[in-house]
């Protein structure tokens, strides 16, 4: 899809250095890309307290192997 948007400049900068990304476009579509990444994973936290796990289960222990 094709469209003009306006751009700071300053934010454009810092992701250029920060990502090494040199188009705008490119930038746009990787911003584009981590949000809809972030709003996913923020989704998991509605599953809290509904999933039950197995009896013995301890995720501190799996953590140390």
């Amino acid at each position: 899809m094709r469209t003009n948007i306006v751009l700071d400049d300053e934010l454009v900068k810092q992701a250029t250095v920060l990502t090494g990304i040199k188009t705008k476009r490119a930038l746009v579509n990787e911003a584009l890309r981590l949000l809809i990444a972030i709003k996913r994973r923020k989704n998991l936290s509605d599953l809290e307290g509904a999933i039950s796990f197995s009896d013995g289960y301890d995720y501190k222990a799996l953590r140390e192997e």
